[in-house]
């Protein structure tokens, strides 16, 4: 028996073996709570982690519902700080209604699966985040990739189309270059050929649009009943969970149909309650959206690359384990630094991938000037 399970399992040796030597194997390294590293790496985008009205939000929600929700939102998960927080959101970024799932990830796979189906089309962008590609995987619709934000191939592909319904999926913010969608014209081209739009904004709300109100209604599309927004709660509202934007029918259909909110626990209360938390601090202190855009053009000048239109910035080093080396260097020195390799970034572009923060201090934004400066040295020799 332990031999058969032995030879079973010698595949992934060989699958091992083929990662290290492309340089793509991945760890996990567990970070302590009083790290000393400058942190560019995560997506804390406003600097709410730790802030104390955030932690307080969440230790009350935490004493007076305990620590799990107990049940799916439709058996017993469904608190009344879920319904807060959904009224919240949706009267900050101008939607009609909204509902809260356990993640981003969740909110993505239950929103793009129950609104479309065998039967429909579904166009994505090739930029898409990982959970829009496998919602479009699950959804048994017809899928078609579209190239980078190219308005001519999805206009084409709507207009050919046999499906009567139709469902173009981008994100507002691209994930690995920062550059944001064309979501003005995607709008007109599924508003003339009948489609709905659905835009994650996991990277928008916080960073662009008044007071970190996202792209969507940046560009006039808030509240738009073919216009339909996921977001997730734990970039700049410092938080866990996910949440889907729109209209009250949109709400509706996800609550009877969306299997990632039927039978998956309802997002925890102290989840719930630093979520509301940190929706509160950015209502009153709308200058940290400026903020982070004015740390990641600090970032751009530094690493050379053109002006940033998100907090992302990334430094394209091409070879995965150049890009690999690079981030280790500059955790040695002290800074600590995405590193994205495929598949997160397609072949020949590995890079560094920065996250600006509100929060940074001027001492830590000259720091990480310094190391950056050696690291980016030493990485192009």
């Amino acid at each position: 028996m332990v031999g058969n399970v032995t030879t079973s399992l010698n595949w992934l040796t060989a699958v091992e073996t083929e990662r290290r030597a492309a340089g793509l194997r991945r760890d996990v390294r567990p970070r302590t709570a009083d790290s000393p590293l400058i942190d560019l790496a995560s997506n804390d985008y406003l600097g709410l982690v730790r802030h104390p009205e955030v932690i307080a939000g969440a230790v009350a929600a935490l004493e007076k519902w305990g620590a799990g929700a107990t049940g799916s939102r439709l058996v017993t998960g469904s608190i009344t700080e879920h319904e807060l927080l959904e009224l919240e959101l949706a009267e900050f970024v101008g939607s009609d209604s909204a509902l809260v799932f356990s993640s981003g990830y969740t909110a993505n796979l239950g929103a793009v699966t129950a609104l479309s189906g065998p039967g429909s089309l579904i166009i994505s962008d090739a930029g898409s985040h990982a959970s829009l590609v496998d919602a479009c995987r699950l959804s048994r619709a017809r899928v078609v990739v579209a190239p980078h934000s190219d308005i001519g191939f999805v206009a084409a592909q709507l207009q050919s189309r046999t499906e009567e319904r139709a469902l173009v999926v981008t994100d507002s913010v691209f994930s690995a270059d920062g550059d944001l969608a064309p979501l003005r014209a995607l709008h007109g081209i599924c508003r003339e050929n009948g489609a709905l739009l659905l835009v994650d904004e996991a990277h928008g709300i916080g960073v662009r649009g008044s007071g970190g109100r996202g792209l969507v209604h940046e560009v006039g599309l808030a509240g738009e009943p073919d216009v339909v927004v996921t977001a997730t709660l734990s970039k700049s509202l410092a938080s866990q969970g996910g949440v889907v934007l729109g209209h009250s029918k949109v709400r509706a259909h996800l609550i009877d149909s969306a299997r990632t909110f039927i039978f998956d626990t309802g997002l925890a209360p102290a989840a719930v309650g630093a979520a509301r938390a940190a929706l509160t601090v950015l209502r009153r202190e709308p200058s940290r959206a400026k903020d982070v855009l004015d740390r990641a053009s600090e970032l751009a000048a530094i690493t050379g690359v053109g002006t940033p239109e998100s907090a992302v910035v990334s430094v394209v080093l091409g070879d995965p384990q150049r890009a690999y080396d690079a981030a280790a260097e500059c955790r040695r020195q002290g800074l600590h630094v995405g590193c994205f390799r495929p598949p997160s970034v397609p072949e020949g572009t590995s890079r560094l991938r920065l996250t600006a923060r509100a929060s940074l201090s001027r001492a830590e934004m000259d720091q990480i000037g310094q190391i950056l400066g050696n690291v980016l040295a030493e990485a192009a020799v």
